[in-house]
This record gives structure tokens, C-alpha cells and sequence, in this order.
């Protein structure tokens, strides 16, 4: 995507003339990654082959980095920041300076000797003449500071305490105007009904104002609407009741107008049904309404079939007769029509325009209709945009008048030309400040973009680490933010990394992350632990696991792991067997006490009264005794026993018969073939975690394998041990007693092993 034209995104020089650039690359995290240790190796990125960029893109959301750098750095404003975005913003850094190794120290604050005095040949993004040595000068002066000083310098706070200075004058350069711009309390008003009725525009202190644009369409939606109003004087016989005034009858045009179009369809549906009677009388009845239209309406109270009977003729219809407007009409009608006569025919009547007030004739309709057609249309013809109604709604037409008689529009554009016409100086102003945080932010950048290498080298934290997360006794540095912990955990499985998902609280504050655990054991990890995660700035978080990503953590876990899934299952069926027994006895004796007498029932339990005794089904026969059928399962058991017995003193005894040199080989081997595959599938798993996609779910675009070894995961997650020279007593007074046996039982195994070890070294002797 290519960014828009701005001061960063210039034409790149031509590299046609330039030598190839002598790249050094250091080798970690199991790829090639590119040494940036000078100006001279970031202002030839533009050079270095993309495909070796560790990454593309990333997001301008979720990174612990100066968020204003970063929204400098998005000229187009789509949330993501991309290769050529950071190549234009060094390279244009670097042409305002003396010394560009002051870029790649991140120097800050910067001196304003450090400024370059001459910045070339005049073009659109550097202008000749060191406009910014300028700038810079006037905002230390803005500051109330002394800008000749020898030791002068900006901060990023200092840039950004001028801007907000400059932002607060009524003239900031931003072509938007407020209320504090106005030079009479007219045009402070004025203002505030443009601001009201178009909505305005933010202007660069944070306060609403309006932009020349909005100026421009109010007065021209003024005069639009005035030139409307003034259409009555220009033109005679516009309005049919004379001047839009009530008259002695209470109307107006609008009024009559109103009445007109309340009747006119109904007015024009009778005068149609009376030439189709004159065409043909047998159509008479059909048209003035079916005998059963009437027998509904008789079946009805009346009183409520307003909407039935409106739907009938006006009046009776007849070939050629005219429309009774008194008697004789249809009740639902008579309303509109008795309004009709009293603010059109009466009116008119009064003007000699007709003589219709108690009956009227198709001519005389056609007469009505032809005095309000131009009316009509010119009402049509007003403007009607948004604008062109809140106007008409706020300003009465002499009030329009006094608008476009002023010079309100004028003294406006002058206001906000004046503030214009400082569009440059904030131009500068803001390239004060975008040339201060890039020299201080910039190589940091690059170097957790082009490289990783303050992550893999642990010399700092990377940008896309936020914090670290305490929990069982460990301490995760790896902690990604997961703006959305759902579509983060799909895509990041494909890490090969132990991932816990925690909800992070601090008042009323919330977050989410994502840590990985790259050390230990998964053992005590499970959805509800608490911990506490402390961000970037010191600040402490209650952290709750909410999702947990399964994958190998230590190869330690994983030579265990086949021993406690086997202790773990002996465990869970020891338990359902001691239940199972439990159960058996509770329900035996259950049986036993609820099968005495009453009054040998114990105490707690109601007594058994005859009822209920009789109630009670009588226990089961116990069944004969099959000799036969048990002696099988005697049988069985014993085999299985003996077989079991048999394969153990095999093993005991082919381990016995071992010289000794071959015992701990033999033990080894076993321990091998137990533990060997899961600490191979497991070591196979752990050189292969990828940062990658926990990146990629985030919306970077990383162009590399950047690989978590076992060594280098090991240095992410810290697992709790005691600090050097501590002092450690194991005497304590709750630890659970000890039976003896078990160590008996071990000596006495040992000294049968020791004798046969000594009986097969000596016995030839």
C-alpha cells in the first residue's frame, strides 16, 4: 500500500550512484538478523533485501512505544505501521541534521546546534533556509526559554507544551475559527449559529469551530432560501389569496393550500365518477357504492364507521351534476369540505375568482385548481436540505434578509484566512516535534522491527512485550497484549508455546495478555489461578487465567509426565474403588437398620411402624452355592495372579542375573523406553516454538522463524529459587510423621541386592 505524500514519504533518493552497503549479521534465535549499529546501516534500509527484515508490518495498537510517534509515523491512517513508512520517516530525519549518529544513539533531548542551518534546495518537505532551526528557536521562546543559549536543547514534553501553547490562540493555523476569534459580539454569534446548525469542526485546541466551508454553504443555503421567499414579490399572482397574510376569513395561502390537498383526490375521484355515469347510466349504481357496501355499514355502529363510510362517494353521483358542498355529502367528508369552503371558496369567492360556496361545478374545480398550480409548485420548489430547514426553523425571513445585507460572510473568511495564514508556522511547529521524537525514537524502533534484537539478546524488553505475570512461583516475561483473546489464542496455537490468557484488572481498568510459560512444569496451571502482572511502568494488575493454550513446557515435565499420567490413573481408580466399598458398606447398613423392629431403631431415624415394615420388600433369597461357577473364578484369579507373579520374578530375576556393571544400564534402559518418547516428541516440540504467530495474532507481519530454543525459552520464564548465601533451616514442626516401614522395607531390599551383587562377585571363590 503506498502511503500519501507527506514529509515522510518523499521521493527516495536514487540508488543507482550508491555503493552497496557493507551489511553485518549476527546469528540468534536460531535465524540471520541484521546488525544496526550506526546511521550508516539505517539510512541503507532502503537497500537491504525486505525477504531479511524480521518483520513487515505492525500494529500502531498494543505496543509499549510512544503512541504519538506512532501516529506520526501512520501518515494514512490505517493502524499499521510498514517498512516503507520507517525508511521515509529516517531518511527525512536525517536531513535536518548536522550529525545523523545522533539518530542512531536515540539522542534526547536534541540540541538545537544538532539542527542543520542549510537544509539545500528548497522542495516541498524541506524548504531552504532551516525552517526548523527557526521554529525550533520560537517555540523555546514560546516557552519562555532562552533560545541562543549554547546548551539549548528540546524535549519531546517541550515540543509538546509549545503545541499545546499554539494550539490555545484563537490562530493556530488549523483554518478552523471559535467563538474566541470573534471581533464583535455579532460575529461571536454568527459563529454559534453556523457551529449550531452545521455541526462545526474540531479545531486544534480541542474546541468546536467552523472551517470556511461551512461558512459557505450557510450563506448560500441563505440565500437560497431567501431567494425562494422573494419569489412572491417577482412574480404576480403567485400566491391566489393575495398577500401571505390572514385575511378577514382567517386564511392563507398555506391554510388553503392545506385544505385544497386535504380533498383534492376525493374532489377529482367524484367528478370522474360523474362523466362515467354520463357515458353509460347503467354504471350509476356500481359507482355510487353496492348495496352490500350498505348493508355492512348498516350492520354497524355508525358512529365508529368514519373510515368504512369514507371510502363512499362525496355525494351521489349523477351524469353532469355538480358537487353539493352542504347538503347531500358524505357525513366522513363533510369536515374537510365545510374547511375547504371557509379557506379557498370563500376567499376566492371574495375575490370575484369564483362564485362556488354551496355547490361546485367541474368548471369551477378546474378554476380552483388552476389559481393554486403555481403556488403549488413554487412551494415545491423550496430548498430542502438539512441545512435549508434548520435555517428556515431559526431565522424568520426579514432576519434572512438582514444576514445577506451584513458582512458577516466577510468578516468570517477575513477570521479564518487570518488563522491560515499561520498554517505554516504550525507546519513547522509540527515538525519540531515529529523531528524530536524521531531522533529519539527511531533506531529503537528499527531495532525491534528490521531486528529483534533487544528481545533475544534480553538487553531490554521488545515493544510487544508488556509486562511481566507472577504466578506458581514463576515469573513470565513474554507477555504479549491480546486485543482480542479468542482470535489471539486460534492463531497463536500454532506457536508450540504454553500459553495462559489472563484478564487483568486494576479498578476500573481491564486488559488482556497472553503469557507464556517456557519453564517448570504445567502441573498447577489451570483457568481461575490468580496471579498479579505488573506492566511496563511498575504499575500492578489482578491477573485471572481465563484460556489456556496446551503445549510442552520443559523437558523436565515431560520425563515425568508418563509416570504421573501412571500414578495419577492408580490414584483415580483407588479412589473409585474406595468409594465403590464405601458405598457398598453405607448401603449395607442402611439395609440392616432400616430392616429392625421400631423399637430398636436408632436414634435420629423415624420409627418403622407395621405399614412400613410391610412396605419393605422382604430381603432376596440368597442364592445356592455353585461350587462349580466359583471354583472357576478361583481358578481364573489364581492364574492371573500366578501369571502376573510369574512375569515379575522373571524380570526380578533376570535383573538379578545381570553382572552388576549391566544393573544401572538396565535401569537406564528402562527408564528410556518409558520417558524416551515423550521427552523426544517434547524436545522436538520445544526447539520448534515460533514467536511468530503470537505476533501474527496481534496483526504484525513477521517475515521470519524467530524461534524460542530450550535455552533461550528458559531465560523468558524464571522459576523461584532461593537468593544466593540465603540461610535455609528443614526443621519443621508441621511436617507430616513418617512410618518407618517404608525405610525398613528399603534397607532391607537394598542388603538382599547387595548380598546378591556379593554373591555373584565372591561366590567362584
Amino acid at each position: 500500500m503506498s502511503a500519501p505524500a507527506t514529509p515522510e514519504h518523499s521521493a527516495q533518493p536514487s540508488q543507482a550512484n550508491r555503493a552497496p552497503h557493507p551489511w553485518r549479521f549476527f546469528r540468534i534465535g536460531g535465524f540471520d538478523q541484521v546488525r544496526l549499529d550506526n546511521a550508516a546501516d539505517l539510512l541503507a534500509l532502503d537497500t537491504l533485501d525486505q525477504k531479511l527484515w524480521v518483520a513487515l508490518a505492525c500494529p500502531t495498537a498494543g505496543l509499549e512505544f510512544d503512541p504519538t510517534t506512532l501516529a506520526l509515523l501512520d501518515a494514512d491512517r490505517d493502524g499499521r505501521i510498514r517498512a516503507p513508512d520507517l525508511i521515509a520517516a529516517l531518511q527525512w530525519t536525517a536531513r535536518h541534521l548536522h550529525d545523523a549518529e545522533l539518530l542512531a544513539r536515540g539522542t534526547h533531548p536534541l540540541p538545537l546546534a544538532a539542527l542543520a542551518r542549510d537544509e539545500g534546495a528548497a522542495s516541498a518537505d524541506a524548504p531552504a533556509g532551516g525552517h526548523l532551526l527557526a521554529a525550533a528557536r520560537a517555540l523555546l521562546i514560546r516557552l519562555g526559554r532562552d533560545a541562543n543559549a549554547p546548551d539549548a536543547a528540546i524535549t519531546a514534553d517541550d515540543a509538546a507544551a509549545a503545541d499545546a501553547l499554539f494550539a490555545s490562540d484563537p490562530f493556530n493555523g488549523d483554518g478552523v475559527i471559535t467563538g474566541a476569534a470573534a471581533s464583535t459580539p455579532r460575529v461571536a454569534q454568527r459563529i454559534d449559529d453556523i457551529l449550531t446548525l452545521t455541526g462545526g469542526a474540531p479545531d486544534r485546541s480541542g474546541q468546536p469551530g467552523i472551517t470556511q466551508a461551512q461558512v459557505d454553504d450557510f450563506f448560500a443555503a441563505v440565500r437560497a432560501l431567501a431567494d425562494w421567499q422573494n419569489a412572491p414579490s417577482r412574480t404576480p399572482g403567485l400566491l391566489p389569496l393575495g398577500a401571505d397574510s390572514l385575511d378577514k376569513t382567517g386564511s392563507s395561502n398555506a391554510a388553503a393550500a392545506s385544505a385544497l390537498a386535504a380533498v383534492r383526490a376525493k374532489i377529482d375521484d367524484y367528478f370522474t365518477r360523474c362523466r362515467l355515469a354520463a357515458f353509460d347510466a347503467r354504471a350509476t349504481t356500481a359507482l355510487n357504492g353496492s348495496d352490500a357496501d350498505f348493508l355492512a355499514l348498516g350492520a354497524r355502529l355508525l358512529a365508529n364507521a368514519d373510515a368504512d363510510a369514507a371510502a363512499l362517494p362525496l355525494a351521489r353521483v349523477e351524469a353532469d351534476r355538480p358537487l353539493p358542498l352542504t347538503h347531500g355529502v358524505n357525513p366522513a367528508w363533510a369536515g374537510a369540505l365545510q374547511d375547504f369552503i371557509e379557506r379557498v371558496l370563500t376567499p376566492l369567492a371574495e375575490s370575484a375568482s369564483t362564485t362556488a360556496t354551496t355547490t361546485l361545478t367541474e368548471e369551477d374545480w378546474c378554476h380552483v385548481c388552476g389559481r393554486f398550480a403555481a403556488y403549488l409548485d413554487w412551494q415545491a420548489s423550496k430548498p430542502a436540505t438539512p441545512l435549508s430547514d434548520a435555517i428556515s426553523a431559526r431565522f424568520t425571513a426579514p432576519e434572512l434578509a438582514d444576514l445577506l445585507a451584513s458582512d458577516d460572510e466577510a468578516a468570517l473568511s477575513a477570521l479564518i484566512a487570518a488563522d491560515a495564514a499561520r498554517a505554516d508556522e504550525a507546519a513547522a511547529l509540527a515538525d519540531v516535534q515529529r523531528l524530536v521524537l524521531y531522533v529519539r525514537d527511531l533506531a529503537h524502533l528499527a531495532d525491534n522491527f528490521v531486528a529483534f534484537r533487544g528481545f533475544y539478546t534480553g538487553r531490554e524488553p521488545a515493544i510487544f512485550q508488556s509486562g511481566t505475570l507472577y504466578l506458581d512461583g514463576r515469573s513470565c516475561n513474554l507477555c504479549i497484549p491480546a486485543l482480542d483473546p479468542a482470535r489471539h489464542a486460534a492463531l497463536a496455537a500454532q506457536s508450540g508455546i504454553f500459553l495462559a490468557y489472563c484478564d487483568c484488572v486494576r479498578g476500573n481498568e481491564k486488559r488482556s495478555i497472553a503469557a507464556a510459560f517456557t519453564a517448570g512444569d504445567s502441573d498447577q496451571l489451570t483457568v481461575g489461578r490468580n496471579g498479579v502482572f505488573y506492566d511496563r511502568q511498575g504499575r500492578d494488575w489482578d491477573a485471572t487465567i481465563t484460556r489456556i493454550v496446551d503445549n510442552p513446557i520443559s523437558l523436565r515435565q515431560a520425563f515425568w509426565s508418563p509416570y504421573k499420567k501412571l500414578a495419577r490413573l492408580i490414584g483415580e481408580q483407588l479412589q473409585k474403588v474406595a468409594a465403590a466399598r464405601a458405598k457398598a458398606v453405607d448401603d449395607s447398613t442402611a439395609a440392616h437398620v432400616l430392616g429392625l423392629p421400631g423399637n430398636l431403631v436408632p436414634a435420629g431415624l423415624p420409627p418403622t411402624t407395621p405399614a412400613a415394615a410391610s412396605a419393605v420388600p422382604p430381603p432376596a433369597k440368597p442364592a445356592a452355592f455353585d461350587a462349580g461357577r466359583f471354583a472357576g473364578i478361583f481358578a481364573a484369579i489364581g492364574l492371573a495372579i500366578g501369571a502376573i507373579g510369574a512375569a515379575l520374578a522373571s524380570l526380578v530375576t533376570g535383573f538379578l542375573g545381570l553382572p552388576w556393571w549391566q544393573m544401572p544400564i538396565a535401569l537406564a534402559g528402562l527408564l528410556l523406553i518409558v520417558s524416551g518418547p515423550a521427552v523426544a516428541l517434547a524436545a522436538f516440540r520445544l526447539r520448534n516454538r515460533n514467536l511468530a504467530p503470537l505476533l501474527d495474532a496481534n496483526g504484525w507481519a513477521v517475515n521470519a522463524r524467530a524461534r524460542i530454543n530450550i535455552p533461550f525459552g528458559t531465560s523468558l520464564t524464571h522459576v523461584a529459587k532461593l537468593p544466593a548465601g540465603a540461610e535455609r533451616s528443614l526443621s519443621d514442626p508441621y511436617a507430616e510423621k513418617k512410618s518407618p516401614w517404608g525405610f525398613y522395607a528399603f534397607l532391607l531390599i537394598a542388603a538382599a541386592l547387595l548380598a546378591v551383587v556379593a554373591v555373584r562377585l565372591f561366590g567362584g571363590h
